[in-house]
């Protein structure tokens, strides 16, 4: 990722849109007013907005020592916040996704590390941690290896380490490991005290009239590698930095709510969405990114071609009873979506980024005052919510559990 240079300094977000906009319009990704103005009235989006706008899976019920060492754990579960391209494999093995696997192990390493096993994150600690030990907290040792035939003894089988869950645990060791180094080289104690800083400095720049989320994720960009999301596609850069905004989102929803808040709480309602799988797999099934001509070079038209059902649009678009709970516990392993080049995955990344950003500029202008619902949140809303709706809904709606997300294997991103 070296050769891909950084957004220019003080214009991290407007590389995020732009970027995303410009290579979504290149491989000719389609998005019509139509479909956005389709989208935004349907009863599965008015229905349940309000209800779901303001979901987040970052709580942590965990004591800790002070505020830092609060900061440090959400900070951490934003860095490891990826392995969706595992979900399926983490289902058979857990019978949880791969947020829940994630969220499970910060718990766990955190709790092992107050009974005195080591603090694991703290900056050395998560620089000598082992693929074994994130196994271990993961609780999937027994899936780490896979047969294969012996190479001169014939019906007889080997076992080996290996297959996607081995993969997954060392992805996650290799990010730990690099940001761990990255914090010892800076001379930081843990991820925490560096998040810290980045948000005092930003603080410092929204006091001299500037927008402290832009000063704050160009720190954390250039100083964690596991922050750099990005890619060449046709040979331009597509900047996402889809945990680095997370990470100042979930501290504004933790922080922001105390009069007195502890840590300077950054403004997040302008920043773009945290483009993952789901959100973009989502908005093809509603209707609102159409692959059908995009470029078939890169293979898009042909990613799911049952979404452009029009009787199955309907339904989705329909408003469904929510069963929430009930149906989270019913242990069934998801469908495998298609499984995507960098590339690919990057373009859609990013034409879901554009589209939200159009779907909330739409939002904001579209006359809802002949509706016999009260529809005048529409022109408060921000890509921040319109995300969280999207991930709560995905999983809220049967019919909406069952869809397909695409998957990116070998990336520490999303």
């Amino acid at each position: 990722m070296s050769s891909i240079p950084f957004p220019p300094s003080g214009q991290y977000l407007r590389a995020v849109r732009e970027s995303s906009r410009a290579v979504r319009v290149k491989a000719n990704v389609q998005i019509s007013d139509e479909s956005i103005e389709r989208f935004l009235l349907s009863p599965a989006f008015t229905s349940t907005y309000t209800r779901l706008r303001a979901a987040h899976g970052m709580t942590m019920p965990l004591n800790f020592s002070s505020v830092v060492s609060e900061l440090n754990v959400l900070s951490v579960l934003s860095l490891l916040n990826f392995a969706s391209g595992y979900r399926v494999p983490l289902h058979q093995v857990t019978g949880r996704g791969a947020f829940d696997n994630i969220r499970a192990f910060v718990f766990s390493a955190y709790i092992s590390s107050s009974a005195g096993a080591g603090d694991y994150f703290s900056a050395q600690g998560m620089k000598d941690i082992t693929a074994s030990t994130v196994a271990d907290l993961m609780r999937v040792t027994d899936a780490l290896h896979v047969e294969r035939p012996h190479e001169k003894i014939p019906g007889v089988t080997v076992g080996e380490l290996g297959g996607p869950v081995w993969e997954i645990v060392q992805i996650i060791a290799t990010t730990l490991n690099e940001t761990g180094e990255a914090l010892i080289n800076g001379g930081y104690p843990d991820l925490g005290s560096f998040v810290l800083e980045a948000l005092k400095e930003g603080e410092k720049a929204k006091k001299a009239g500037g927008d402290e989320c832009e000063v704050a994720l160009e720190r954390f960009v250039r100083g964690i590698p596991a922050f750099r999301d990005m890619a060449l596609v046709y040979d331009q850069p597509v900047y996402c930095f889809k945990k680095a905004m997370l990470t100042l989102h979930a501290i504004a929803l933790r922080f922001g709510k105390s009069d007195t808040p502890s840590v300077p709480v950054p403004r997040t309602s302008h920043l773009p969405i945290f483009s993952d799988n789901v959100i973009p797999s989502l908005l093809v099934h509603l209707g609102v990114i159409d692959l059908s001509t995009a470029d078939d070079a890169l293979g898009l038209p042909s990613l799911f071609p049952e979404a452009r059902d029009p009787e199955r649009l309907s339904a989705l678009l329909a408003a469904a009873e929510p069963v929430g709970d009930v149906v989270a516990k019913i242990k069934t392993v998801p469908k495998e979506g298609p499984l995507l080049t960098v590339e690919q995955a990057f373009v859609l990344r990013a034409a879901a980024i554009d589209a939200c950003e159009l779907i909330v500029q739409k939002a904001k202008t579209l006359d809802v005052s002949g509706y016999k619902e009260d529809l005048s949140w529409m022109k408060d809303m921000t890509p921040p919510e319109l995300d969280a709706w999207i991930w709560a809904v995905a999983k809220d709606r049967p019919d909406y559990r069952k869809l397909e997300r695409f998957a990116l294997r070998n990336t520490a991103y999303f």
